[in-house]
């Protein structure tokens, strides 16, 4: 199955410095992806975050480890087998109660697996398995090569045999004189030399193989903790996929956002440019109109002074026409007084004329 993400979050990351055991170093330049992960294969669960293609966090959770939060967004953890301490700045106080919540419930989640798989080695541990490893070290050992004690006594061999069957003749009344049987014992030394010989260079030379298997095995070792953290790394990077697609939608959203207020922003932009348009055009108006105030306040008091001299010639043309009525006045009266003379003038003579 691999490993899957249960649980994500941002944070900014931060590791203890190893030189001073005091002051925090930044391993993140802005706020990552930081993420549990559950192997069920192995039954283990792990935070990991990665800047890039870089792994900035892995830390496999165990029972022991404990998150302690220092302030109201920032929290951090022991990690004993990468011998470092990490820390982690959230944005908000509720993604720290969150992810602490979280680890708790991991850390508890790894407290029964570990007791779960105890309990597993222990029902299925068996004599035939506890001997095992004696078996695959049997075949190095020098009994292994040489044969016990009995059998370097005894060596299984066909002048063994015939020796055997020589001293059993001896044994029988009809036996060969004491000479006979002396030669028949050097040879039989000699021939048991010359296996010890040959025993003795086999051991040795099973001695050089077991040196060379021991350097080989180690070489083998080495190769197979390397190609285990090449494997860890491949995993962690695998395992980081979901994540990454995760981010990757995450920026393709705020992609698709700031382009929606791009084109929001474009459109505002447009509406100014038309509202500074018409607010020139409305400035271009209002200048015309300024010059044909001015114009029309010049002519006004070119009128007003027309209409003041018009007043003025009217007051005099009104003087003079009451002065005119005045001396009309005293010419209509004293053209009556004339008339009045001129009556009583005729009316005389009229009297004169019928008195003759």
């Amino acid at each position: 199955m691999g490993e899957q993400p249960i649980f994500s979050t941002r944070a900014h990351v931060f590791q203890i410095d190893p030189n001073t055991k005091k002051n925090w170093v930044p391993t993140s330049k802005h706020a990552v992806t930081v993420s549990y992960f559950f192997d069920g294969t192995r039954n283990v669960y792990r935070i990991i975050s990665l800047d890039g293609s870089k792994a900035i966090i892995n830390s496999t959770i165990t029972p022991n480890m404990t998150f302690t939060k220092t302030s109201q967004k920032f929290g951090q953890w022991a990690d004993s087998r990468a011998n470092t301490v990490y820390g982690l700045g959230f944005s908000t106080e509720s993604h720290l109660v969150k992810f602490s919540e979280k680890f708790a419930e991991f850390k508890e989640a790894a407290r029964l697996a570990k007791e779960k798989s105890q309990e597993k080695i222990e029902l299925t541990s068996t004599p035939s398995q506890e001997s095992a490893p004696g078996d695959l070290q049997s075949p190095l050992t020098s009994e292994s090569i040489n044969g016990t004690d009995e059998e370097r006594a005894t060596p299984d061999t066909p002048q063994h045999t015939e020796a055997r069957a020589e001293l059993s003749q001896n044994a029988l009344p009809y036996s060969h004189s004491s000479s006979s049987i002396s030669k028949h014992w050097e040879a039989e030394l000699a021939a048991l030399k010359g296996n010890n010989a040959k025993l003795t260079a086999a051991l040795l030379e099973s001695t050089a193989n077991v040196k060379q298997w021991k350097q080989q095995l180690a070489a083998y070792q080495e190769e197979a903790e390397r190609l285990h953290k090449r494997v860890t790394e491949l995993e962690c990077v695998s395992g980081q996929s979901t994540v990454i697609k995760s981010q990757k939608t995450e920026l393709n959203q705020t992609i698709e956002e700031l382009e929606f207020a791009l084109k929001t922003k474009e459109e505002e932009l447009e509406r100014l440019k038309a509202e500074v348009e018409s607010a020139n055009e409305f400035q271009s108006h209002k200048d015309a109109l300024l010059l044909k105030l001015q114009d029309t306040e010049s002519r006004n008091q070119t009128l007003e002074a027309q209409l003041s001299d018009l007043e003025e010639r009217l007051e005099s043309s009104q003087q003079e026409r009451e002065a005119f009525q005045k001396s009309l006045r005293s010419l209509l009266e004293l053209l009556d007084s004339k008339i009045f003379e001129l009556t009583e003038l005729r009316d005389s003579l009229s009297k004169l004329l019928e008195a003759s």
